[in-house]
């Protein structure tokens, strides 16, 4: 049945929700496993004798094969097919995940979240740029608004069903669960999504630039991990080693014939201000979720059960009203949303500063996490529709993995060095007083990035690029000007098949 051509499929349509249902659970295998494993790391720690550095590295194992190969994964699934990379990556992931929970040791379960890692960075991009290779034009804003609202439940829901889980049967179950989630999107893709590539792309991978790229973040990675137990040789020289091999990566995707990172795409300025701003408040988000589910296990004494449910508000706003944030950003233009949206994100994580001992969830832990959802709702939907819209539709892929991979690096990142930022080391995360200093702390520094992101949106990002184009009206034997038809294209410009305009020169426009 999947047989639609590229770029006609309808979102109203039979298939065109079965394509949106697939992309879904695929990628809510990696956002819920982003954030469901944050809610039983108390209970990791106390089972497999981990410390926070080793907690940590459960996190990050996975986020720095995810970040380091997302953009291969793009580039992959761009030149061989994005439904055939997508599930190969979903059954890596449900692979992965099986050895997660059987893991014997903390180390083990380290090594085998950087293996799911992989799965992640294989599926993750695949998802969002089959709907904007698939998709008619007029549908891609409301589909992608659609995509990032219910994927955004995904991650939001994750706390609550893991501490449903770590209450219940155990934290190895959160692993299992992507076990039929995986069998679900394997039977709908494979009937329902039609296949998609770029067809102009040719040659070689760049195996060099994806090493260089996952060393880089490996070691910075280690480094901002291990500052939280001094500032010692190692971690210099990790951290050293770490800008060194960025600045190699750069180089070598200067030169590369067929880089995995081409760096032309930033010649749009509207594409590089919106992963900017994509690296501020996702590195605000992954503190925040890190953090908070601590503070309330540790310092307000909620049960791993009643720390999960805190983050609903989240869920149920970004349930209701995500396509509908998409919608206004295609009326009104992005930059508003852009701006706000982080604003609001950061009111609600200054309100995060009431919890502490004792603290009440309607009066303490509500109203923040209700502030911050608004602000999500608000932001995720025009976010990711306007990082496609900067770029030309078969750039999809790989547009899609630099925005991906921004996001993950910022939370790999962020995880990494807050603890050390905010003082909080060792088995400190065990000692209520310790957490509670450090959580303030953190929660300040998430609210300036969250500030800082809504500002560079609002000075950088301008124009309306989500609006629909005007299309030509071609008539029989008509020259220029006629009645009522639309003018032409300023000089130098084309449009694509889907009805973009672009620049002449390869990549997007730089007045995007």
């Amino acid at each position: 049945m999947a047989t639609s051509e590229a770029g006609s499929l309808r979102l109203g349509t039979a298939q065109g929700r079965w394509v949106l249902i697939a992309t879904v659970l695929g990628s809510s295998m990696a956002m819920l496993d982003g954030t469901v494993v944050n809610v039983a790391l108390p209970r990791i720690g106390t089972d497999l004798g981990a410390s926070l550095a080793s907690l940590q590295w459960t996190l990050n194992a996975y986020l720095l094969t995810l970040a380091g190969l997302i953009l291969l994964g793009g580039a992959l699934g761009d030149r061989y097919g994005r439904r055939r990379v997508f599930l190969i990556g979903v059954i890596w992931f449900a692979a992965a995940s099986a050895a997660c929970a059987a893991a014997p040791t903390i180390h083990v379960l380290i090594a085998a979240r950087a293996v799911q890692g992989i799965g992640g960075a294989l599926l993750t991009p695949g998802s969002l740029a089959m709907l904007q290779a698939v998709f008619h034009p007029d549908d891609r804003s409301a589909a992608v608004g659609l995509w990032s609202g219910l994927g955004g439940v995904s991650a939001a829901i994750g706390p609550f069903l893991g501490g449903w889980l770590v209450d219940g049967p155990g934290w190895r179950w959160i692993f299992l669960l992507n076990l039929p989630l995986a069998a679900a999107v394997i039977a709908v893709t494979s009937r329902y999504v039609p296949e998609s590539r770029d067809e102009t792309a040719i040659g070689r991978f760049d195996v060099p630039g994806a090493l260089l790229a996952a060393l880089a973040l490996g070691a910075i990675t280690y480094a901002l991990t291990a500052a939280g137990e001094g500032l010692s040789p190692g971690v210099w020289v990790s951290g050293a080693l770490g800008l060194l091999l960025a600045a190699a990566f750069v180089a070598v995707e200067r030169r590369a014939p067929d880089p995995m990172l081409p760096l032309g795409l930033f010649s749009s300025r509207l594409f590089t201000a919106v992963n900017l701003v994509t690296l501020c408040v996702y590195a605000a988000f992954s503190g925040v979720f890190f953090l908070l589910v601590v503070q309330l296990q540790t310092v307000s004494g909620f049960s791993p059960l009643v720390s999960g449910f805190a983050l609903v508000p989240i869920t149920l706003l970004m349930l209701t009203l995500s396509a509908r944030a998409g919608r206004l950003g295609k009326r009104i233009g992005p930059r508003l949303p852009l701006t706000v949206g982080p604003l609001l994100c950061a009111a609600g994580v200054l309100l995060m500063l009431r919890i502490g001992p004792g603290s009440s969830y309607w009066v303490d832990v509500l109203p923040a996490v209700a502030v911050m959802g608004s602000g999500m709702t608000l932001l995720v939907a025009p976010l990711t529709a306007t990082v496609l819209a900067a770029v030309e539709v078969r750039h999809a892929g790989i547009a899609s993995g630099v925005n991906n991979a921004a996001a993950r690096a910022a939370g790999l990142l962020a995880v990494a060095a807050l603890p050390a930022m905010a003082g909080l080391s060792g088995d400190a995360y065990r000692v209520p007083s310790s957490v509670d200093s450090a959580f303030h702390t953190a929660m300040l520094i998430c609210a300036g990035l969250l500030a800082g992101g809504g500002l560079i949106a609002s000075v950088t990002v301008r124009g309306n690029v989500l609006a629909p184009e005007e299309q030509p009206v071609a008539e029989p034997n008509c020259d220029w000007p006629c009645s009522t038809t639309t003018p032409p294209l300023d000089p130098g410009h084309s449009r694509t098949p889907e009805g973009h305009a672009t620049g002449t020169a390869a990549g997007p426009s730089s007045e995007n």
